[in-house]
C-alpha cells in the first residue's frame, strides 16, 4: 500500500468497535482498522504501534494454529500521513452511530492496521467482475460448561448466550428476544442448524450481517438500528440463487429464497476447505456434557412435540464450527473457577511486577505463548504457573467465543467449477466460497473481573425473572449426558 498516494475520498466508514473502526476502499479490496481512545487518554506513537503488532502477532502465532492458515488474515500494521488520517477522520464523523463517538479516532500516531476485506474477499481472479454474496456471523459460545466450579446448576442446563438475552432486553439494549441458540448452530444437526440460521434472520441484532458487494443491505447498523426486511432481503438475493428470473414475486418467493440461502450457508460451515487432517490432531477428552440448551426455542419445540431426545449429528473436524469450538473449550474452569486463579496471578504481579512482561500478559503473543496453551491439565497445583496458564488459555477462549465468521459467495459456472475451488450447490445456481474469520483480538487480562461480575448478574437475573415462572416439569424432559471432547492440534 502506497500511503503517500492515498486520498481520504476513496475510503469510506466501514463500521466499529468498542475499541477500533474500519475504513474500507472503495476500488481495492481492503480496510483500515484505526484504534479508538477515550477523549483525552490518547497514547503514545510507540504504544499504539506495539498494541497493533500485538493483534497481528497474536492472529498469526496463535489463533492461526487453531483456525488454519486460510481461515486467518492477520495483516500488517502500516504508517500513514497524519494530514490522510486527520482528514479521514473528519470525513466519517458524521457517519459515525451517536452511541460510538464517546470515544476518538487516533489521529496522532499514523499507525493503522491493514486487511483484506473480507465482504468483497474474491480468491479467484475469474469472479472479479462477479457480484459478492457476504454473510458475517457472531456465532458466540457454543457449549454448556461442563466445569465443577460451576456454582448455580442452571449453568449446567442452559447456555450462557439465551441467559444474556434476558439481561439485554430489560436493559433495553434489544426490543425483543432472539430464538437463535448457539448450540443449535453449532451440532452439525441439519435441521437445528437451519433452525437457528433462520432464528438469527429473523432477530439479527450484532449476531449477522448480510453484505453486497460490500454494502450491507440486512443486519444490525447500532444496537436498535435493524434492517429486517425480508421481502427486501429477497430482492437482493433473488439475482444469485434464481439467476433466470424464473420465479413470481410474492410470500413464497421470499420464503424459497430464504430456504436458499439458509441451505447455503449450512454447507459452507459444515465444508472443510483447509488442508488439515484429523488423524494428526491430539484429542483429549475433558468432561462430560450435554450438546443442547434448554431454553433452546427448538428444544422447546420438541418437548411440545411429546419429544425428549435432542439429534446431535456432530461438526466435521475440518470445519471451522469445529475449529471455532475447540478454541472456545479452552475456558475449562469457567469463569467462576478462573476468577480465584486471577486473583491470585495479581497478588503474585503486585510482589513480583516485574514478572507481568515474564508471563506474557502484555505479549508477546508469539510461538511460546501458544506453546503454554497446550497444557490442559485442571487440577489446580497451587502454583503461580498453573494459575498463569489457565489465566491465558480463557483470554484465548473468551477471543474465540466472541469471534466473527466471514462467508464471502460469488455465482459460478459449471465449467468453471474444479477440484481446487470450493463449490457450494443450490437449487438453481453454484457459488465458489471463502470462509475466514475475523475479531481475533486477544481479550484483555483486565476484562476477566467485568466478567465474572456480568456471569453473576446474568445467571441471578434469569434465576430470578425467568426460570421461576418456567414448568418446572422441563428440566426433567431432558436426561441425555454425551461425551465432551477438547482437540488441540498444530496446522
Amino acid at each position: 500500500m502506497d500511503a503517500e498516494k492515498m486520498d481520504e475520498n476513496e475510503w469510506k466508514y466501514h463500521g466499529e468497535g468498542n475499541k477500533s473502526l474500519v475504513v474500507s476502499h472503495s476500488q481495492r479490496c481492503v480496510v483500515l482498522r484505526f484504534l479508538k481512545f477515550s477523549p483525552n487518554r490518547n497514547k503514545a506513537p510507540e504504544e499504539i504501534l506495539r498494541h497493533l503488532q500485538n493483534i497481528v502477532d497474536f492472529g498469526k502465532h496463535v489463533m492461526k494454529q487453531f483456525f488454519g492458515e486460510k481461515y486467518v488474515h492477520y495483516g500488517e500494521v502500516v504508517q500513514l500521513p497524519l494530514d490522510f488520517v486527520k482528514q479521514l477522520c473528519l470525513k466519517i464523523q458524521s457517519e459515525r452511530p451517536e452511541s460510538r463517538c464517546d470515544k476518538d479516532l487516533d489521529t496522532l500516531s499514523g499507525y493503522a492496521m491493514c486487511l483484506p476485506n473480507l465482504t468483497r474477499l474474491q480468491t479467484y481472479h475469474f469472479v472479479e467482475h462477479r457480484p459478492i454474496l457476504c454473510v458475517e456471523i457472531k456465532p458466540k459460545c457454543g457449549f454448556i460448561p461442563f466445569s465443577s466450579h460451576v456454582s448455580q446448576e442452571i449453568k449446567h442446563k442452559v447456555c450462557r448466550y439465551c441467559m444474556h438475552q434476558h439481561l439485554k432486553v430489560a436493559n433495553g439494549k434489544w426490543k425483543r428476544l432472539s430464538k437463535y441458540c448457539p448450540l443449535d448452530l453449532f451440532s452439525g444437526n441439519k435441521q437445528r442448524m437451519h433452525f437457528a440460521l433462520k432464528s438469527l434472520l429473523q432477530e439479527a441484532q450484532n449476531n449477522l450481517k448480510i453484505f453486497k458487494n460490500g454494502e450491507l443491505i440486512y443486519g444490525c447498523k447500532d444496537d436498535q438500528d435493524s434492517l429486517s426486511d425480508w421481502n427486501e432481503l429477497a430482492r437482493h438475493l433473488k439475482p444469485f440463487f434464481f439467476p433466470a428470473n424464473g420465479m413470481v414475486n410474492g410470500p413464497h418467493c421470499t420464503r424459497t429464497i430464504i430456504k436458499e440461502l439458509i441451505h447455503v450457508i449450512t454447507m459452507t460451515l459444515l465444508s472443510s476447505t483447509d488442508a488439515c487432517r484429523a488423524g494428526n490432531m491430539k484429542t483429549v477428552p475433558i468432561s462430560r456434557g450435554r450438546s443442547y440448551c434448554e431454553a433452546s426455542a427448538f428444544s422447546k419445540e420438541l418437548v411440545r412435540n411429546g419429544k425428549n431426545k435432542m439429534e446431535s449429528s456432530g461438526l466435521p473436524r475440518g470445519c471451522l464450527l469445529y475449529k471455532t469450538l475447540q478454541a472456545q473449550m479452552l475456558d475449562m474452569l469457567d469463569i467462576e473457577g478462573l476468577y480465584p486463579l486471577y486473583n491470585r496471578v495479581e497478588q503474585y504481579l503486585e510482589e513480583f511486577p516485574e514478572e507481568r512482561s515474564t508471563s506474557q500478559i502484555d505479549g508477546p503473543y508469539n510461538e511460546a505463548f501458544y506453546e503454554k496453551l497446550l497444557d490442559l491439565s485442571t487440577e489446580d497445583d497451587g502454583t503461580e504457573a498453573f494459575a498463569f496458564t489457565k489465566v491465558q488459555q480463557y483470554r484465548v477462549a473468551m477471543t474465540a467465543k466472541d469471534c466473527s465468521i466471514m462467508i464471502s459467495l460469488s455465482p459460478c459456472l459449471q465449467d468453471e467449477c474444479s477440484a481446487q475451488r470450493p463449490v457450494v450447490l443450490a437449487s438453481k445456481s453454484r457459488f465458489t466460497f471463502s470462509v475466514s474469520v475475523l475479531d481475533l483480538d486477544l481479550k484483555p487480562y483486565e476484562s476477566i473481573p467485568h466478567q465474572y461480575k456480568l456471569d453473576g448478574k446474568i445467571v441471578n437475573y434469569y434465576l430470578k425473572n425467568v426460570q421461576a415462572k418456567d414448568d418446572p416439569m422441563m428440566s426433567n424432559l431432558f436426561k441425555e449426558n454425551e461425551d465432551c471432547t477438547l482437540v488441540l492440534h498444530k496446522v
